[in-house]
């Protein structure tokens, strides 16, 4: 992909770049976060151009391109900047210069933080005769002072440093740095002050070395400017801002499209966040089909990115579809794409035919991953694969209820999770599911991941983490298929998982397995686990099977023959749990859940030769996940 940017570099005056921000010549795209440096980087950003150090270069976009964002005005600029078309936004350097607008221009107090992220407000001095002295660090002569302008000790009692007036301003040395841009004002004040006292030549002496020495630094500071010309391309400036832009999290797709929207005056981020009348998308997803007694839905990590790729696999399967009527054929038709791309190119018409659809989508995909046995987000095998769940099930609609659909769908979703095929690098797949799943239910053949997807029973001694996604996936099988708990031999329905508190939990328990010296890597594998209730759990304890199956047998109306049937609900052969038996019990489960996998996927499971799952394995697990395979 071709991404096209053209610019210019050069120096520009400091004096200029804040001059323009106030008049609102300069300012923000409005995918632009807000201004957070806290007190201390202020001062360091002070320092390094009292000594006329480099700041960085700042990157600035000529307006009047194809690229339309809605401009927003420096943060404390005048409210008559906003009525101002900009002659360029700044896309890189916001937080150092609002700062420095803040401090040298506004002439008011700065509203900031600490570095504990606490709210205050802080005026700005430099101690000249710190500044004069070479031999003093320039931190040092940066003075922070509270709003009342008074430096206090012993909890506001004692008064070190008081500045609230301008002749003690001048008495101290102090030099506010709003007043950098009105320096002969001030000087003419100072003159006033201490025209006739005996160390008037003195003090002049000191503050003229002040002004060629440092406040000049201010005056006469040129910071380097990239500026890219209005033929920039909205992907250069989403690569290049994500280039640039090192501090903070990356510009995403959604920041720039809301900014590109609210140009059109649609409030791309009201719609989804919300305000705190109305609710947005992204809390009725994050609440859909959750239980009063769940903190979270199993949609709760759908992000805003996530929902624009499901609308533009809808919209490019559109054009793609135009472009067919069109007489159109093979490369000349448009790709069907969920890349950051498309969603840069989603106009704000197909957004709005499609986000009350996708939703839905969305809130349908939720009602079939609980029908899986995935009730919560922190047991969602991949995110990423429910952007394309959606996306077919709005495209299908109804057609999505028949048992028929249901069962390709289901056998596509299980392929993905256990062939693992959603870990990363998964654009260019979730498009090709949408296509070839919707047409696979519709009557046209088997889809790729369907295809590709390989599954091979050594992998089942190697889950061992929260992480991984095949992990995730028996755990939900096992519930689907109908695992009883247990003590209660209730089926881990909606309610009773969250009622009940339900989780992974070891079948012959850790502290047993580590004083019969059994491996790690395999008492921690999904073979060893399974769903239960956690009142369950502590009742097993730390104990041999064979013990707390007798406790379980002793409190169960149904005694031990009512017990064996919930281990088998587990895929668990009770008599080699009753003897305590760890490999021929892990041996047995193995094959089960394979079984049991090869029924999800709707073909075999490969089995290695050779394998002996009494030796020990020797791949550490933190290994493991280090190299991918029970990386999400």
């Amino acid at each position: 992909m071709s991404v096209n940017a053209s610019f210019k570099a050069n120096s520009v005056s400091l004096m200029s770049l804040l001059e323009d921000a106030k008049q609102g010549k300069l300012q923000l795209p409005d995918f632009q976060r807000s201004w957070v440096w806290d007190e201390e980087r202020i001062r360091g950003l002070i320092t390094s151009i009292s000594k006329g150090f480099p700041i960085g270069a700042i990157m600035t976009l000529q307006t009047g391109g194809a690229v339309e964002f809605r401009p927003r005005p420096l943060e404390g600029a005048p409210e008559q900047a906003s009525a101002v078309n900009p002659s360029s936004l700044l896309l890189d350097g916001q937080q150092r210069l609002t700062s420095l607008y803040q401090v040298l221009v506004r002439k008011e107090v700065v509203k900031t933080l600490t570095p504990r992220r606490q709210r205050v407000k802080r005026w700005f001095y430099l101690d000249i005769e710190k500044c004069l002295d070479t031999d003093n660090d320039r931190d040092e002569a940066v003075l922070i002072i509270p709003e009342s302008r008074k430096r206090t000790s012993d909890f506001g009692r004692v008064v070190e440093l008081d500045l609230s007036s301008q002749n003690l301003e001048f008495e101290t040395m102090m030099f506010p740095l709003s007043s950098v841009l009105d320096w002969s004002e001030w000087q003419a004040g100072f003159v006033k002050r201490f025209h006739d006292s005996d160390d008037f030549y003195q003090r002049f002496e000191r503050i003229t070395q002040f002004h060629e020495r440092v406040v000049k630094n201010f005056s006469q500071y040129h910071v380097p400017q990239i500026q890219l010309d209005d033929t920039t391309t909205k992907e250069a400036v989403c690569v290049v801002f994500e280039k640039v832009n090192t501090g903070g999290k990356p510009l995403d797709a959604f920041e720039l499209i809301t900014a590109m929207y609210a140009a059109e005056n649609y409030q791309l981020r009201k719609d989804w966040y919300g305000t705190s009348e109305e609710e947005g998308r992204h809390d009725r997803l994050k609440s859909a089909m959750r239980l009063p007694s769940a903190t979270e839905g199993v949609l709760a990590g759908v992000s805003n990115t996530d929902f624009l790729q499901a609308i533009s696999l809808l919209h490019t399967r559109d054009l793609r579809r135009d472009s067919e009527k069109e007489g159109k054929t093979g490369k000349e038709l448009p790709a069907i794409s969920a890349a950051r791309q498309a969603m840069l190119n989603l106009p704000l018409n197909a957004y709005r035919e499609y986000h009350e659809s996708v939703e839905a989508g969305f809130v349908k995909a939720a009602k079939f991953l609980i029908k899986l046995g995935i009730y919560r987000v922190r047991d969602l095998p991949y995110q990423s694969q429910v952007v394309p769940l959606a996306a077919i099930l709005t495209e299908l609609g109804q057609e999505a209820d028949s048992p028929g659909a249901i069962e390709k769908i289901t056998n596509w979703y299980w392929n993905g999770v256990f062939g693992e095929l959603y870990g990363s690098a998964t654009e260019t797949r979730i498009a090709k599911d949408f296509m070839e799943v919707v047409a696979w239910v519709r009557g046209g053949g088997t889809p790729t991941t369907v295809h590709e997807a390989t599954i091979r029973a050594d992998r089942l001694e190697t889950m061992r983490m929260r992480l991984s996604a095949a992990y995730k996936g028996v755990n939900a099988l096992l519930m689907h298929y109908g695992a009883e708990d247990f003590r209660t031999g209730q089926d881990f329905s909606q309610t009773v998982f969250f009622d009940e508190n339900v989780d992974i939990h070891h079948i012959f328990p850790q502290d047993w397995c580590k004083q019969m010296n059994l491996p790690k890597s395999a008492y921690d594998s999904i073979i060893n686990k399974t769903p239960l209730a956690s009142r369950t759990n502590r009742i097993i304890g730390g104990v041999a099977p064979s013990e707390y199956l007798s406790r379980l047998g002793r409190e169960n109306p149904g005694g031990a023959e009512a017990v064996d049937q919930h281990l088998r609900s587990h895929l668990i052969d009770p008599a080699l749990l009753r003897a305590d038996d760890f490999w021929g019990a892990f041996r047995q489960r193995k094959s089960e859940l394979v079984s049991l996998i090869e029924r999800a996927i709707g073909k075999r499971v490969i089995t290695a030769t050779g394998s002996d799952p009494e030796m020990e394995i020797d791949e550490d697990p933190t290994e493991i996940d280090a190299l991918g395979f029970d990386a999400l």
